[in-house]
């Protein structure tokens, strides 16, 4: 129970310094939201998407999952995603992933973890897009670097080949889609020069006939 009511805590010490420091911080925050970036994050505890960006409550939406992942059945990405885009009108959205990831390490091997192992194929996946390179890297650390970076492009990826991110282009919205790795070891993130902005850097198969409203 300390460590559960030490949260609280922390929580009152946090409101008193943000009083003191922006007397008006949760009046403005309490009117609305409107981010200009939709963070798709990994789980992983370290690494909170408002302190490795120096950016405040309000400033990014979030959605975290194993492994950053863009999965096109899973609906609560869905959700976020149209959410973002579509009433939120954010102008860029982010797929960070992190080097040392436990889900990508996970999925490089065989052993079974249990309901996640289902999950994880999706990184299988990625792996097997790309085997010859990874397979080339005979250092499992650096493979595995390797694997979290291109996890991210496939997850870039994923994302335009969305109807929500295609018809936001179609219907002339500005919107960018970065992919970013974020190192643990020393806190520095990564630009992997990866962004997307409009349909005509979609592969040919993948761009669908988009509904203009």
């Amino acid at each position: 129970m300390n460590s559960y009511n030490q949260l609280f805590d922390n929580n009152k010490k946090w409101v008193e310094q943000t009083k003191k420091r922006s007397p008006e911080f949760f009046d403005n925050l309490a009117a609305g939201q409107s981010p200009q970036f939709l963070w798709i994050g990994c789980s992983d505890s370290r690494v909170p998407a408002n302190e490795i960006t120096g950016t405040f409550p309000g400033d990014i939406f979030v959605h975290r999952n194993i492994a950053n992942m863009v999965i096109h059945t899973d609906i609560s990405m869905l959700s976020v995603l149209d959410y973002a885009v579509n009433v939120l009108n954010v102008k860029h959205i982010i797929v960070c992933g992190h080097y040392g990831c436990g889900g990508v390490n996970a999925a490089m091997g065989h052993k079974q973890v249990g309901l996640i192992d289902n999950w994880l194929r999706h990184i299988k996946d990625v792996y097997r897009l790309h085997k010859d390179e990874l397979n080339a890297i005979e250092d499992t650390s650096k493979r595995g670097d390797r694997l979290v970076e291109l996890n991210v492009q496939e997850q870039v990826y994923g994302l335009t080949k969305t109807s929500i991110v295609q018809n936001a282009w179609a219907n002339g919205k500005s919107l960018q889609v970065h992919g970013i790795v974020y190192s643990v070891k020393d806190g520095v993130l990564t630009d992997l020069g990866l962004t997307i902005e409009n349909n005509e850097d979609i592969e040919d198969v993948y761009r669908m006939e988009t509904a203009v409203i």
